[in-house]
This record gives structure tokens, sequence and C-alpha cells, in this order.
């Protein structure tokens, strides 16, 4: 039996699946006022809780596509961007202790509002389409 009509309404339901993820996390973690309350510690492991739910969104409905690149091209981009923000996080951890280095802490917070927003995942989707009409 076969969950979804087409490779689209896949496409349409992970993008909605991923804008929730993302909306959630910026309206109860991110912008919110008592987030300052949480200590730092379980404020990165949350982030990457979230980071790593919108990956894994991501690998279930551009896996079972037709079209095998764009799950390649997934797996790259938030791999790599995992690698270099648990880095970041862990150097953070490990030799800071509680002083932050705000250039650092800019630089894992762009690339995880990279890895978490549903713009990576449109973006995949459009250049499918105009690479490939068919297959989206």
């Amino acid at each position: 039996m076969k969950l979804y009509k087409s490779d689209k309404v896949r496409f349409i339901i992970g993008l909605i699946i991923i804008f929730i993820l993302y909306s959630c996390y910026y309206i109860f973690i991110a912008e919110h006022k008592n987030t300052a309350l949480i200590p730092r510690k379980l404020r990165h492991v949350i982030t990457l809780v979230f980071t790593l739910a919108v990956y894994f969104v991501g690998t279930f409905h551009l896996g079972k596509l037709k079209v095998t690149w764009m799950a390649s091209l997934w797996h790259i981009v938030h791999v790599s961007g995992l690698c270099i923000i648990t880095a970041i996080g862990l150097f953070d951890w490990l030799f800071l202790e509680g002083k932050t280095i705000l250039s650092l802490s800019r630089l894992a917070r762009t690339i995880q509002e990279l890895l978490i927003s549903p713009i990576l995942y449109v973006a995949m989707g459009l250049l499918n389409r105009s690479l490939n009409n068919k297959n989206l």
C-alpha cells in the first residue's frame, strides 16, 4: 500500500513538518523570554535535538523520492553542519567553561539556523524542479 500518492505530496508533507519544528523551536526556545534561565548545556542539547529532528524528517521524506541526489546533498550539508556545530559545542563545554566567544557563538547559531530552517528543503525542491520538472 502506497502512503503518498506522489513525490510532490511527500515533499510538501516533509516541508510542513520541518516548518512546524522550526516554528516550535523559535517560539518556545530561541525567542522565548525565559530561555536565558535554562542552563547553557541544556540549551545546546535542545538545539541539537531540534536540528537532528529536522535532519531525520528531511532524510525520511527526501530519501524516499525518486531523485536520489537530493537525499545525498541533504546528508552532506547536514552531516558537515552538525559536525561543525558539535565541535563548537564540545569546545564550549570542555574548554570555555562559561565564558563564551561571541564570534564562535554567532557562527554556530548561523550554521544551526541554516540546518533547521525550511529554506534548505525548499531550495532543494526548487533546484530539482528547475533541473528535472517531471520528478517533483
